[in-house]
């Protein structure tokens, strides 16, 4: 199939996440009824959060058995940590769904060693894949945001991970936060059969206009998201969406 972009701007925040939900089950169903399974890398931070309580509340007799939950990055820290994505899905979704435990990969971040957790998350999905040599999986859904820099999962500005070809996950520095955090490299990314970017809020309008309608030199994170043979979705309230000209 052709690679597409789409922006769909909802009213306000509840709007968005109802949309978002709505669309998260239309594609599981699909990919369900083409191939048995859904595969899904969730992404962490705050935004989402409300997403997946909704999604245990208004679905929670799906078929999860069916879905696969992988997370696109990680802080480097125990998963009972306040800031773990894990813990923040597990307590917003997984606690209030019927979904199998060994449908959930989750990184290994524990793990004192950053690139030894990515090398065994990236060995997990290549397992889970069936990947042989230099092949990538191909999710079908992915869940990004993007954060006031212009970052997204855990893909930062002037960071290593950013030209990484060969790899699926890697341990990468963010200097800001002065920490690894363990993440999915554009490869990965870029072969999803679709990508959904989940932004709401005002501020969030600036680096969305600049992401959506600007020309960074080089290139914002965010704006090399760009699925090779896939969908490219955009999702924002009005109120993240408010600087954009079209």
């Amino acid at each position: 199939m052709a690679s597409t972009r789409s922006i769909e701007v909802l009213a306000t925040a509840a709007d968005l996440f109802h949309a978002v939900a709505e669309e998260f089950v239309r594609a599981a169903r699909t990919a369900i009824g083409a191939q048995g399974r859904f595969t899904v890398a969730l992404s962490g931070g705050s935004t989402p959060k409300s997403l997946y309580s909704l999604l245990a509340s208004s679905y929670p007799s799906f078929v999860w058995n069916r879905v696969f939950l992988f997370f696109g990055d990680e802080r480097h820290v125990p998963p009972t940590d306040s800031e773990s994505n894990y813990r923040m899905v597990k307590e917003s979704l997984l606690s209030k769904i019927s979904i199998p435990s060994e449908n959930v990969f989750r990184v290994p971040a524990e793990n004192p060693d950053a690139a030894a957790a990515a090398s065994d998350y990236e060995a997990q999905l290549r397992r889970f894949f069936e990947l042989k040599g230099a092949e990538f999986p191909r999710f079908d859904l992915i869940l990004l945001g993007v954060g006031p820099d212009g970052h997204t999962a855990s893909l930062f500005p002037d960071s290593a991970a950013l030209d990484e070809s060969s790899r699926l996950v890697v341990a990468n520095w963010a200097a800001k936060y002065n920490t690894y955090r363990i993440t999915f490299t554009f490869p990965v990314i870029n072969r999803a059969g679709e990508v959904l970017f989940l932004v709401s809020g005002a501020d969030k309008a600036d680096m969305l206009q600049q992401v959506l309608e600007g020309k960074s030199t080089p290139a914002l994170p965010a704006q090399r998201v760009e699925p090779a043979n896939g969908n490219l979705l955009w999702m924002l309230d009005e109120a993240a969406a408010a600087k954009l000209k079209r």
